[in-house]
């Protein structure tokens, strides 16, 4: 698929079916996500695959815990889980004290999405899991991510066979400012 196709198709999916990605097809997204530019080609990521869906649960309710206190209105929807029980999901940790490592990051999980995207993957980018690593239980499943010593957890992506179409949004012209 031609990058620019791929970018013009991608959508955020939030439906996916139980069906696992193959693994050969999550190397390529893996590699993806490793072959990304970074500030002083510095890498400073760490990739955690997660195929148990008990764990991207536990990982729900801790992020749903710690939601609430600050009044979330998605988390009142019984149904609604942060992964949208898609079969993979890969969390992204960065170092940090490294400058860039959010940019970096950020970069990383973009290349994963349209590589994805080109493997005919749906997928959904995801920062609400961040909550999850804010309240008491963060060391635990930081520990059971295997988030490395002195990196923490950035950006996550969920991914699998979409369920769900959407429309592409509205593209916002007057976003953009020519100078010269």
């Amino acid at each position: 698929m031609e990058v620019l196709q791929a970018i013009e198709n991608r959508r955020s999916h939030r439906a996916y079916q139980a069906k696992q990605i193959p693994e050969e097809v999550l190397q390529k997204i893996l590699k993806a996500g490793l072959q990304s530019p970074s500030a002083r080609n510095h890498q400073p990521w760490h990739f955690s695959v997660v195929q148990d869906a008990a764990l991207l649960q536990e990982v729900h309710d801790e992020a749903a815990r710690m939601m609430g206190k600050n009044g979330s209105p998605r988390f009142v929807d019984p149904k609604f889980q942060i992964f949208y029980y898609a079969p993979t999901a890969i969390f992204i940790f960065g170092e940090k004290n490294f400058d860039w490592t959010d940019v970096d990051c950020g970069i990383a999980v973009e290349n994963m999405a349209l590589a994805a995207e080109g493997l005919g993957i749906g997928n959904v980018i995801l920062g609400l899991p961040k909550a999850a690593f804010m309240g008491e239980k963060a060391d635990e499943l930081r520990a059971k991510l295997r988030c490395p010593e002195g990196y923490d957890f950035v950006i996550a992506i969920s991914l699998g066979y979409a369920e769900d179409t959407k429309d592409p949004h509205e593209l916002h012209e007057e976003k953009i400012s020519r100078i010269g």
